[in-house]
């Protein structure tokens, strides 16, 4: 890629976008941006403080009069624009998501870009769509109509893994549905979320609709979703935050939305196509370093394929290329910091006491040592009940057991307290159609693990948390259903007054 720009140059003024301007913060404390590929600082910001926030709610608050206000159509040509101003910006984005967090730039290219200018045009259309029950007469005596109303200011927060994405999976419903948002990105990956205001700004999105605060969770973060004036939180993350932010969501009693962990079942039954099982484990495992709450993390393989499944997958990891995020060639990025890296070998190193590190395991060496790099893991024979089973690593590491017959494998495939995706192979339509209806996720894949379209919902079920994004289906997060109810008959004294004066001449 040559079509590079200086961060520094290009965010002097600040990261924040507030009313339709970048700005400094107000925190008084600087935060680094480090390019996880090699270690380096490449930016340097102040961090949002509360002050920040209550600026850009109050922009936001100013603002949604108007985008409220406006037609379906009138937003819906905005938001037209907008994705024609993303593609536009296409290269900048793709390079600002690989530098900021370490992705091969074909990721970017190929996925992450491409899919938030997809979803940008989405809901461009579904904006003039938000349909209701159609008006009639359920009573005799009335007309029931049905308004769906934007809720006021959206306050969310982003994670770091896919904050281009994240950003458009937020904001695009949000204000299609005639709301006004003020997105908080993790403070460690804040570049693509202020293009995307940027983006949407020479669009002709008004000030103010669109506001980003970078700062820190706990200043920051903690003061949107506890915001008076915000209506509604929404929140990708980690279980453990999501239970803070609602905590503190129940204090305005506000609308909540809460995408967080997982630890995704991938389900072989003894009849499924091997070679593809094997190729979908090894890309749903190590899509974005692992770094995907939707990643493919447990593979419970029917025991007839067992050993040839865990060969096959060694094999293939064995192939995948570390290197220069920048490479066309490179298959694999680092993790998106050495602490997440640090945190990722814990769990494998834990687990050599009570399973088998089938190939990976370890940080590569020479040039690549600078970076957050993790090489491709597989663990076999670890417990149902261990850590490394359980708990969410959110790096490149597959584990696989073993089952015996399909209940014991859908039952597994249940056992932990997530419930975001999930996947089953198998050549049965029978096997598959059980395992959709019986495994407890939010998305459950056949034959296939990860792929993600703009008019389906993404959102998961038990400890991962509840509310859709994406589709039309995510208007049921961003807009307040109202009925209205229209008296035809003109009676001055209607029948059912009797239950009150009715003894009455």
């Amino acid at each position: 890629m040559d079509h590079r720009f200086d961060v520094t140059e290009r965010f002097a003024e600040g990261a924040q976008f507030i009313a339709g301007s970048l700005r400094g913060g107000s925190s008084g404390r600087t935060q680094d941006v480090v390019d996880p590929a090699t270690g380096e600082t490449v930016y340097s910001y102040e961090l949002a403080g509360t002050a920040d926030v209550d600026a850009a709610v109050e922009a936001a608050r100013q603002a949604f009069p108007e985008w409220g206000g406006a037609t379906p159509g009138e937003r819906s040509d905005t938001l037209h624009r907008f994705a024609a101003a993303l593609a536009e910006d296409a290269d900048d984005l793709a390079y600002a998501e690989s530098l900021n967090c370490g992705k091969p730039i074909k990721l970017s290219n190929e996925f992450d870009v491409p899919g938030s200018i997809d979803n940008a045009a989405f809901f461009a259309g579904a904006a003039r769509h938000l349909e209701g029950k159609a008006a009639g007469e359920y009573s005799a005596d009335h007309t029931s109509v049905i308004r769906r109303e934007p809720l006021g200011v959206v306050g969310s927060i982003a994670p770091w893994n896919y904050p281009l994405q994240m950003a458009a999976w937020k904001v695009l419903p949000a204000i299609a549905a005639g709301n006004t948002i003020v997105l908080k990105p993790a403070e460690i990956t804040p570049f693509t979320s202020l293009l995307f205001a940027q983006a949407a700004q020479r669009a002709g999105l008004p000030d103010g609709v669109l506001n980003i605060v970078s700062g820190a969770g706990r200043d920051a973060g903690e003061r949107l979703v506890g915001h008076p004036s915000v209506a509604m939180t929404s929140f990708t993350g980690s279980t453990a935050v999501g239970k803070r932010v609602a905590e503190i969501a129940t204090g305005t009693v506000k609308r909540l939305h809460l995408e967080l962990g997982g630890k995704a079942p991938f389900v072989v039954f003894d009849d499924a196509d091997l070679e593809a099982a094997v190729h979908g484990a090894v890309a749903g495992s190590l899509i974005n370093t692992g770094q995907d709450c939707t990643a493919a993390t447990r593979a419970y393989v029917q025991r007839p394929l067992y050993d040839a499944f865990v060969s096959g997958v060694a094999d293939l990891m064995a192939t995948v290329r570390l290197g220069d995020p920048f490479d066309p060639f490179t298959d694999l990025g680092p993790l998106i910091s050495h602490t997440q890296r640090d945190r990722v070998a814990g769990f494998v190193d834990r687990a050599r006491g009570y399973a088998t590190v089938v190939t990976g395991g370890e940080a590569p060496g020479g040039e690549l040592a600078k970076g957050a790099y993790y090489r491709p893991t597989l663990v076999a024979g670890a417990a149902q009940d261990s850590e490394i089973v359980q708990s969410e690593i959110f790096g490149p590491v597959l584990v696989v057991l073993p089952f015996d017959s399909d209940d014991e494998g859908i039952a597994l495939a249940n056992d932990t307290p997530y419930g975001l995706a999930a996947s089953a192979w198998s050549r049965d339509v029978y096997r598959t159609g059980r395992a959709t209806r019986e495994i407890n996720a939010g998305c459950v894949w056949v034959n296939d693990h990860i792929p993600i379209i703009s008019e389906m919902p993404h959102g998961g079920a038990k400890a991962s948390g509840f509310g859709k994004d994406m589709s039309a289906y995510s208007f049921e997060e961003y807009t307040q259903v109202k009925h209205v109810m229209y008296d035809n008959t003109a009676v001055v004294r209607k029948d059912w007054h009797r239950t009150v004066f009715g003894d009455r001449p």
